[in-house]
């Protein structure tokens, strides 16, 4: 049997405990379970702590199956509470070692507010990702947006878009399409990737009219990952890659910057969309939205994102089981 998927429980003040309830009505079927304090979930929750993840395929499917996890304080809507810092992080720490030992199928981690773990514990990462690779060993990584409608990859995440064109070189392109073609293949089933690379400037540079970047630096990396084989069209102006006839021609976009990539997917599925990370050796996959500390308490939290990162997680983890 599949192990379950372990749903860790992000930061306390936000919205995370409520759309962990809200997901598990939506999903009887699909066996996870959610790590944290059963303090902080909502007061009506309905919902039964297990010992081991091996036990959540018994609970009920109108109960939340919950790996107890104490924190040192209450969860406060809106208000992140310093000494709740370490917990969060532990708790990520642990959702990992169940993955990597095969306790857990995946990982899907609710979101975390990254000034609070620094204030209240000196965390040293800009963001869970990070904190990810390194408890993986350091490895490379890269951040992928996933919907039924579209798969991006940004190749420069979150810096100034005066930085991007110092920040983009051969190197960290072809690692970028790289990760991105093996997560295709190992997570998602596509054996022969076809991926889209866009370029840096408007048209792709219209032939140096617009910037040279296409021409020096972009098209002699893809021209030498051809020779390997890898299926690669580009670079291609941004502008047309993203309507349904273009999408239709490959399996991921690998894109220059951030809003090249994250606007395109939002406008077409901004409820659906989910935060991948490809380079792991473990499955990872988050909701594409904040804590909502300006919702939080309120029950106007939508589970959609992260309904979508759970059924998306149990697909890659199947994916991944049936290349082995």
């Amino acid at each position: 049997m599949t192990a379950p998927i372990a749903l860790t429980c992000g930061e306390p003040a936000g919205i995370g405990a409520e759309i962990a309830v809200a997901a598990r009505a939506a999903l009887p079927d699909l066996p996870f379970f959610w790590i944290g304090d059963p303090r902080h979930l909502p007061k009506a929750a309905a919902f039964a702590e297990i010992s081991s993840p091996a036990q959540a395929a018994a609970v009920p499917p109108g109960l939340l199956p919950v790996l107890r996890h104490d924190f040192a304080g209450a969860a406060i809507p809106g208000q992140p509470q310093p000494e709740n810092a370490q917990g969060v992080i532990d708790v990520i720490a642990r959702a990992v070692a169940l993955a990597q030992g095969g306790a857990a199928s995946a990982l899907c981690t609710l979101p975390i507010h990254k000034k609070a773990l620094k204030d209240g514990a000196g965390f040293g990462f800009p963001g869970h990702t990070e904190y990810l690779a390194h408890l993986a060993g350091d490895v490379p990584v890269v951040m992928m947006l996933a919907s039924d409608l579209l798969r991006v990859v940004p190749v420069t995440i979150h810096i100034a878009l005066a930085q991007v064109a110092d920040t983009l070189t051969p190197a960290l392109l072809d690692q970028v399409i790289r990760l991105t073609a093996a997560g295709l293949q190992r997570d998602f089933g596509v054996a022969k990737p076809r991926l889209a690379i866009a370029g840096l400037n408007p048209h792709a540079g219209e032939g140096g009219a617009m910037g040279m970047e296409e021409i020096t630096l972009i098209a002699p990396v893809l021209n030498r990952l051809r020779t390997e084989g890898y299926d690669l069209r580009g670079p291609l102006s941004a502008d047309t890659m993203f309507h349904a006839r273009a999408r239709a021609g490959y399996d991921a976009a690998v894109c220059m910057y951030h809003d090249q990539a994250l606007i395109p997917i939002k406008t077409l599925d901004f409820d659906g969309g989910v935060n991948v990370t490809l380079g792991l050796p473990f499955i990872r996959t988050s909701p594409d939205h904040g804590t909502g500390f300006d919702i939080a308490g309120k029950g106007l939290a939508r589970p959609d994102s992260t309904i979508a990162a759970l059924r998306m997680a149990a697909r890659m983890a199947a994916a991944r089981s049936a290349a082995t």
